[in-house]
């Protein structure tokens, strides 16, 4: 019965079918790309290495770790760091991440250049391996050469990739591959360089398990560090993991949608079959059987949507591969693997079922003769079977975003985030059916009144559409609300007191030298900060090494092994601001050292006012009193700092200098780059500009695979959207047959149906946008701390935009009506 009673109605089905498939498509292509990166992951961990495992210190290794690096027998090392290069061909400037390389790295996985051999003749013939990209960029060739500090190197060949490298760091700051014996000539290391001392290994028989248990707490007590193909492989896992697991919260809820369109579509189609089943009830067929024949046809679309969606899926994660190539530090190689197409083919049944339950309900409590009469009241199911049906719906939702996040608070909050916008829209469309009826326009015209009557006529598809088109709406603008947002953190005024190029590194010698090229370029000033570098000794009067070994302190570990960079002076900054104690500027002999830190700093070390700290200070010991804890607004264009001293402790220290100043233009900027890396080549410059310019690049990218993703929740809206207007073809074609008998113009009818339509576009864009917009400001106050000036591109573009697309959907429907006789279509109908 239900193959037969099907097969009549197998064009609607159909769009039952449509509304599941793309959210099932979403969910699986995501869910086997995801297996295939952990996969790949896995097998490449020591290719992305390049070695079994690596021991790296942030500063010249200890006689201690030195043993150990000997020991093990290193096969290779390097000393990698960020500096400007030069290019004497052109003048150009860049910074650059400089990597001085001795012995045969990488042990795993390829160096690839161009040309091929480049990789193994750039040690023995002298020169450098320059990123491809900076190459292109600077029209630069193999054979030109590249500057770096007081040497100049040929460049032997263009660096494709190396082990451990994306193309998103390369292109900040772009890799230069040197043999390890240039390193002392090139004079770039100095006092308070940042640089990286890295050796690696090869030695695929040993445990990296107890190598790491036993090694890795020594090392740590020296400031160094262990990293194992195999732990550098679960890091990486995780990140992806992360954003895996939003791209699947993006899918869900395109799934969402599609269910929402089962639901309203099984209840129009419900609802026109009731007859039928009073019928069959008059006839002797049982609650069950009368419930078990749409049952059945429903379960039968989740399975067919839920093997075509898996279809799509599975052709849909071969383009992830190349959305993602800028994110990925190596090839996907893509398999297919069977979890996620059960997954899916499970989840398009269960939705299915779970969503058309509540029209279904119609089928079990009807009463014949109710129905019979002409009643509507036996859509009215007895409220217990209603709640649990719905319980059964929001316990489903979260255990599944508890599967996905992984954790039940984030799973509680993403459960009724979804509950509260479709609250909100189901709202809205009945405030709006509400405020029609109280006060309806009863001066209008004819065609005007009778499309505002349809919004809310017997079989209307107001909240549906409204909650389909408002939530498609509501995702596409809250992402672009969202990419202004950011990109605002990336906008750099230019006011003479926003710095817009940094000088990091600058010695004492070279300070007023520096100074001087300044003021002959006509630039000012805007900070000339002293740093110097310190570690903490001891806090609390226990010594770090004793609190690494006291497995009961909550203190976040990256604070006993950091080189903090500190400074002193006498005010606050406008950027800081005292949440406790009180700022003491100035230190006078015979008082302690009233230190301020920054709020995240006291967090993360369970520090407070009045706590003492003990500091090493290049070797000599000074010890400090908490006296005041900032709030630091980092992301502002100043230079910020956890640790902040008084004036009259540090003046006698090493150390060296940061400069800020403000460049008009990008042409004044790459001169005085010039002339700064000719005069003094240890100095690093930040040009805010460039680096700006790649972020807004990189936001640019993520912005394009997140609007990837919401383009199956808009599409799949559009496809709930089509099939509710197209269910409501056949009540519709009834009354436009009945309006034309009764003397109207196609022109009428028409107009009556553009109207309505209008009416929906207009309060679901429109609904889904300033939903988006509340969304938007809570999530720049509260999560990105930036002010928020909202784009009037959904109001222009979005909103005028899916309006359209609704009408043009909506009189799809009337062709029939229009070109053929009433009778005629009547007939056709039945």
């Amino acid at each position: 019965m239900a193959w037969r009673d099907g097969k009549a109605s197998l064009s609607r089905l159909m769009l039952f079918m449509a509304s599941i498939i793309l959210g099932i498509a979403a969910v699986v292509s995501i869910q086997l790309f995801s297996d295939n990166l952990k996969q790949n992951i896995k097998q490449q961990s020591k290719a992305l290495m390049g070695a079994d495992f690596i021991i790296d210190s942030k500063q010249k290794p200890s006689k201690k770790v030195q043993a150990i690096i000997d020991s093990l027998g290193a096969k290779a090392s390097e000393v990698n760091f960020v500096s400007m290069a030069a290019f004497p061909k052109n003048d150009g400037t860049k910074l650059v991440k400089v990597r001085a390389m001795e012995g045969n790295f990488p042990f795993y996985g390829d160096l690839s250049t161009e040309p091929a051999d480049a990789g193994t003749k750039y040690q023995e013939l002298g020169g450098a391996l320059v990123d491809a990209t900076l190459l292109l960029q600077y029209n630069i060739n193999p054979g030109d050469s590249i500057k770096l500090g007081k040497i100049k190197l040929p460049i032997i060949g263009a660096l494709k990739s190396i082990p451990g490298s994306t193309a998103i760091s390369s292109s900040i700051a772009p890799t230069v591959l040197i043999p390890f014996r240039f390193l002392e000539k090139t004079e770039l290391l100095q006092l308070g360089s940042r640089k990286e001392y890295q050796y690696f290994f090869e030695d695929p028989t040993i445990d990296l398990s107890i190598l790491e248990n036993k090694i890795d707490p020594i090392l740590k007590k020296e400031n160094a560090d262990l990293d194992t193909h195999k732990s550098t492989s679960q890091r990486l896992g995780k990140r992806y993991d992360n954003v895996s697991r939003f791209l699947n919260l993006v899918a869900f809820i395109a799934l969402l949608l599609g269910c929402i369109g089962i639901t309203s579509s099984v209840h129009i189609y419900i609802k026109e079959k009731l007859k039928n089943v009073a019928v069959l009830k008059c006839l002797g067929a049982s609650r069950k059987q009368t419930f078990l024949i749409y049952l059945i046809q429903i379960i039968a679309i989740g399975l067919i949507g839920g093997i075509i969606g898996a279809a799509i899926g599975i052709c849909i994660q071969y383009a992830f591969p190349y959305i993602l190539q800028d994110f990925l530090p190596f090839d996907v190689a893509i398999t297919i693997s069977l979890q996620p197409i059960i997954m899916g083919v499970t989840l398009g049944v269960l939705m299915s079922v779970l969503f058309a339950l509540l029209p279904l309900l119609g089928t079990w409590y009807v009463s014949p003769l109710e129905v019979l009469r002409g009643s509507e009241d036996n859509l009215q199911k007895p409220k217990k079977a209603r709640i649990a049906v719905v319980l059964a719906i929001i316990t489903f939702i979260f255990l599944f975003s508890f599967w996905m996040l992984k954790d039940a608070v984030n799973g509680l909050i993403f459960t009724a985030g979804i509950f509260i916008t479709f609250a909100i829209m189901a709202g809205v469309a009945n405030l709006f059916i509400k405020l029609i009826k109280k006060f309806f326009p009863s001066s209008w015209g004819y065609t005007k009144r009778q499309s505002l009557l349809n919004l809310f006529r017997p079989n209307n598809q107001t909240m549906v559409l409204v909650l389909a088109i408002g939530l498609g709406t509501f995702l596409i603008s809250t992402l672009y609300f969202t990419k202004d947002i950011l990109l605002v953190k990336t906008s750099i005024e230019s006011k003479k007191s926003d710095a817009n190029i940094i000088l990091m590194d600058v010695q004492n010698q070279q300070e007023t030298a520096i100074l001087e090229t300044f003021k002959s370029k006509g630039l000012e000033v805007i900070d000339n900060i002293p740093i110097i570098t310190m570690r903490m000794q001891s806090i609390h009067g226990k010594t770090v090494n004793e609190i690494r070994k006291d497995t009961t302190v909550s203190m976040k570990k990256w604070i006993l092994n950091r080189e903090f960079r500190v400074t002193y002076r006498e005010a606050l900054a406008e950027t800081e601001e005292i949440v406790e104690g009180e700022w003491t500027g100035k230190t006078t002999n015979g008082t302690p050292v009233l230190i301020s830190i920054a709020d995240n700093l006291a967090k993360d070390a369970n520090l407070k006012v009045g706590d003492a700290v003990t500091f090493n200070i290049q070797g000599v010991l000074m010890e400090t009193v908490i006296g005041s804890i900032r709030k630091v607004d980092w992301s502002s264009m100043k230079v910020n700092f956890m640790i902040l001293f008084p004036t009259g402790v540090l003046e006698n220290a090493p150390q060296f200098n940061v400069m800020t100043t403000h460049v008009p233009n990008k042409e004044g900027s790459a001169e005085l780059q010039r002339t700064l890396v000719k005069e003094f080549p240890n100095v690093t410059i930040l040009d805010l500009r460039q680096v700006f310019t790649l972020v807004e690049d990189i936001l640019g990218k993520i912005s394009w695979i997140i609007n990837f993703m919401a383009f199956f929740s808009i599409l799949t809206g559009i496809i709930v959207l089509i099939g509710s207007v197209r269910n409501s073809k056949y009540q519709r074609i009834k009354e436009s047959v009945l309006l034309r008998t009764l003397g109207a113009k196609s022109k009428q009818i028409l107009q009556i149906t553009a109207l309505e339509y209008v009416y929906l576009g207009v309060l679901g864009s429109l609904t889904g946008i300033l939903l988006s917009l509340i969304c938007s400001q809570l999530l720049a106050t509260f999560i990105f701390k930036e002010p928020f000036i909202p784009s009037a591109i959904p109001f222009l573009v979005f909103l005028p935009g899916i309006t359209l697309l609704v009408v043009l959907i909506g009189l799809s429907n009337l062709k029939s009506v229009l070109r053929s006789p009433p009778l005629e279509v009547l007939r056709k109908e039945n």
